[in-house]
């Protein structure tokens, strides 16, 4: 018995070792090479140089921006489209930017009030037939503070054989017919729920009634010249979107394809794509637009207050810092992040299509040597 014991120990044991040595060795990205007397254009072009090692290296395959004071520092592609490297990524490729599409779709609500049409604390009951959960409001669930339980994934893998593409208004109807108990009191606290977001599409699409890809094209991307940003899911016509990225599994050079699946028929948590370029366009618009008003703008940075007195950092599809907010997300083969330091004037914006294990390393790295918002 004593045996098997030491057996299965070794074993337990050797299976934390690998696995110590993997993250701590193997997932791990080589440092910048910056000093304090590099002027602003050799710091990014050690940056660039940096970015090329690690795509050359299987470290890294996407798109880079940075920004200061409305003037793009560096905007370009590392690595391949698809999983067939046969068209180079450049800072016009749009890419799937995963949860960082929240902010997006908070951006199609504010324009909902500008025109009157909604308001922040209207209740989503007043929208939606049949919402299952009371004085939940569109607030509520741009802030994270609803309570409604974060299913829609769960009932839809529940009942896929009966789903062929499962739509927003599909997986609001599963939300109904589930009568799912709420988490908690609204504004009790903050929990992140992809959920929210597919329901502030689906209000979105019953107030306007436009699809989410269609009132998005018509209400922010067309009017801010962002030709490269555009919903995109299983219900889209791909035909129309020639800059589009796929996402693929890159492992130290062995590709392989990603596809989406039934579930990748919804929007509002995700499915907006875009590109380098366009997130110039996307910083501008948070300081100042001819789409919304500066007050109505503003109400995507105030920290919620809870019941309990305290507040949430969690704003309008943006996570509140002491300088700025910022954004990260991860589906099928996307990580990406998105940061803004409003002290200092500076975007950042990271985009990886390729089920990158190495994505938080290179994040951390850039933020170790704390040039992003120096430059």
């Amino acid at each position: 018995m004593k045996i098997v014991l030491y057996i299965i120990l070794g074993i337990v044991i050797l299976v934390i070792g690998f696995f110590a040595w993997f993250f701590t060795f193997y997932l791990t990205v080589p440092e910048i090479k910056l000093n304090a007397e590099m002027s602003e254009t050799e710091r990014i072009e050690a940056i660039d140089i940096w970015f090329q090692n690690l795509q050359e290296s299987y470290k890294f395959n996407g798109v880079v921006f940075f920004s200061k004071n409305g003037r793009i520092l560096l905007s370009k592609g590392y690595g391949f489209t698809d999983y067939q490297k046969d068209k180079i990524l450049t800072n016009e490729s749009s890419l799937r930017l995963a949860s960082v599409s929240k902010q997006f779709t908070a951006a199609g609500i504010l324009r909902l009030i500008e025109k009157n049409l909604v308001n922040l604390d209207d209740d989503v009951k007043k929208i939606i037939p049949n919402f299952p959960y009371e004085n939940i409001t569109i607030r509520n669930l741009l802030n994270q503070t609803s309570g409604v339980p974060d299913i829609y994934l769960e009932l839809a893998e529940k009942n896929k054989e009966d789903i062929d593409i499962l739509t927003n208004q599909k997986a609001i109807e599963l939300i109904i017919e589930e009568q799912r108990k709420i988490n908690f009191k609204p504004n009790e606290k903050y929990e992140y729920s992809n959920t929210n977001y597919i329901i502030l599409a689906r209000v979105i699409e019953i107030i306007s009634e436009f699809s989410f890809e269609e009132y998005m094209k018509r209400e922010i991307f067309v009017p801010l010249g962002m030709n490269n940003t555009r919903v995109w899911n299983l219900l889209s016509d791909e035909s129309t979107f020639p800059n589009k990225a796929n996402d693929f599994n890159n492992l130290k050079g062995n590709v392989t394809e990603l596809k989406p699946s039934f579930i990748d028929g919804v929007a509002g948590d995700g499915a907006v794509f875009s590109s380098a370029n366009d997130m110039l366009i996307w910083d501008r618009f948070w300081y100042q637009n001819d789409l919304i008003s500066e007050a109505i703008l503003k109400e995507a940075f105030k920290k919620p207050e809870l019941l309990n007195g305290m507040k949430s950092d969690y704003g309008f599809g943006w996570l509140l810092t002491e300088n700025g907010m910022w954004h990260n997300g991860a589906w099928l083969g996307a990580n990406t992040v998105i940061m803004r330091n409003t002290n200092k004037k500076t975007c950042t914006a990271i985009f990886d299509n390729s089920s990158n294990l190495f994505f938080d390393k290179i994040i951390q790295e850039l933020g170790k040597v704390k040039k992003v918002d120096n430059m």
